[in-house]
């Protein structure tokens, strides 16, 4: 074997094993390198949309006056509720307008009234709660009915809710609770004649 047929055999396998080389080192370097980068956080969730507030369905001084009023958890006690509050009325919770136009009532847990607003909201929904917050916040309650003589509210805040439940207000006096029929009028005794006068 001549020295140049060595010679060149051996360059190749030189170059052979520092190409190899070359790659298991490549192959190396980045297995690393996608192990020691640490993951990007996931991005942060879009802050919830704030629901516009609307015009309410009805005016707030529509509640302003006397009402009974009494709570239910389950659906099935509502009616039973109603009549419950009816008979509140001998001590009635009071409903009164507020100084800028909203109505004073209590906050959970508060001792004394605040004014609040009532709120309209899409898709005809009502709320009652602080003027500063939107529709359907932690301290608002939702109105899931009024007819002008029955108020029923929900709580926002799940936490208040499962203590107080669904507040029912009947309202009291001429246009709350049963109307008693009215009483027919007594019919005046005929007249007796009277005795012609002696001649």
């Amino acid at each position: 074997m001549s020295f140049l047929s060595h010679q060149g055999s051996f360059g190749q396998t030189r170059f052979n094993f520092g190409l190899r080389t070359a790659l298991v080192l490549g192959v190396m370097a980045l297995g690393i390198a996608g192990c020691s980068t640490t993951p990007s956080a996931p991005p942060e969730p879009p802050a919830p949309p704030v629901t516009p507030t609307l015009p309410p369905s009805f005016p707030p001084q529509d509640l302003v006056g006397n009402w009974g009023l009494a709570a239910y958890h389950r659906d099935e006690d509502r009616v039973r509720t109603e009549s419950a509050a009816a008979s509140q009325c001998r001590q009635p919770y009071v409903i009164t307008a507020g100084p800028t136009g909203g109505i004073m009532m209590h906050l959970a847990d508060q001792s004394t009234p605040s004014e609040l607003r009532v709120k309209g909201a899409p898709g005809g929904k009502n709320y009652i709660g602080p003027a500063e917050d939107p529709p359907g916040s932690q301290q608002d309650r939702e109105v899931l009915q009024f007819d002008g003589r029955i108020l029923v509210l929900r709580w926002i805040d799940p936490e208040v809710q499962g203590r107080y439940g669904n507040m029912v207000y009947v309202r009291c006096g001429a246009e709350g609770g049963k109307k008693k029929p009215a009483s027919k009028p007594r019919p005046k005794p005929a007249a007796k004649p009277k005795p012609a006068p002696a001649r």
